[in-house]
């Protein structure tokens, strides 16, 4: 599987924001199971509602830029992006 850091000189091309965004969302489900977890579970009504993570960093900050100027990701500051409501 050729890496997403190869490809074009780092291009942000479809292929390459669309690989990133699914990465992103992945980061956050994940984000987001941990804390329920780790806030006593989902029937303890416990949970903090973890919106924004730090997106991964095998994708440049080029990369979730062009993503939230989209309007498929949001800055919610300090390096954290959310998904827009």
């Amino acid at each position: 599987m050729e890496s997403d850091m190869s490809s074009a000189g780092g291009e942000l091309t479809p292929e390459r924001l669309k690989k990133a965004f699914k990465a992103f969302k992945k980061r956050l489900k994940l984000a987001q199971l941990d804390d329920s977890s780790t806030a006593g579970g989902a029937l303890s009504g416990g949970n903090r509602g973890l919106t924004a993570v730090r997106p991964p960093d095998i994708y440049p900050k080029e990369v979730w830029e062009e993503l939230a100027r989209q309007g498929r990701l949001k800055s919610a500051g300090q390096g954290l992006y959310e998904l827009p409501k």
